[in-house]
């Protein structure tokens, strides 16, 4: 099974990105992930959709090749960062050429703040009904105090973490072949 994963963090630091680097480390055997890169891809343009930057096909096919998504999000003024919509947006684009139908999709996020992502995980679940993806419901991954829960190498260290994502990586799992039914 192959899953897309990318965060809507762009900062060097990225809790959110380590996250990813550890759901690779903790993933069942059979399941490979592929962390993309989003801040790559050029704001949304509208003008460019019958006419896609490269970037921006790369990031399509490896959607759509892919059997599930795996996002890991930070929190922004009570919702995703840019990048992530910017992400979201363009895979979804143009009409009729939506890379996400029909994927299976998990979230996790991580905070330093006690809300860890939870408002931003919700408004993807909203974004969600109109992409056509499939959201993984439980178990639900939000980190909060991320900072305390890392090495200075950006390791996730918590054991109760670690574990929480070995849980979500193998609910998605399941998750897919019941979808694929």
């Amino acid at each position: 099974m192959k899953v897309a994963a990318f965060t809507g963090s762009l900062r060097k630091g990225s809790f959110n990105h380590g996250l990813l680097v550890a759901a690779q480390e903790l993933v069942p055997k059979e399941v490979e992930i592929e962390i993309l890169d989003v801040g790559l891809l050029p704001l949304f343009n509208q003008d460019f959709e019958m006419n896609l930057p490269q970037v921006v096909k790369d990031f399509k096919a490896k959607v759509k090749a892919a059997d599930a998504i795996l996002i890991a999000t930070p929190e922004y003024n009570y919702s995703i960062p840019g990048v992530l919509k910017n992400a979201l947006d363009w895979g979804s684009r143009p009409y009729g050429d939506n890379s996400f139908e029909e994927k299976p999709v998990a979230i996790m996020g991580a905070s330093s703040g006690m809300i860890a992502s939870a408002r931003a995980q919700y408004h993807l679940r909203q974004m969600f009904v109109f992409l056509n993806m499939f959201p993984l419901n439980r178990p639900e991954v939000m980190v909060p105090t991320a900072a305390d829960k890392f090495d200075q190498n950006l390791k996730l260290t918590d054991q109760k973490t670690r574990d929480k994502i070995k849980e979500l990586l193998e609910a998605l799992v399941v998750w897919h072949d019941r979808l694929k039914k």
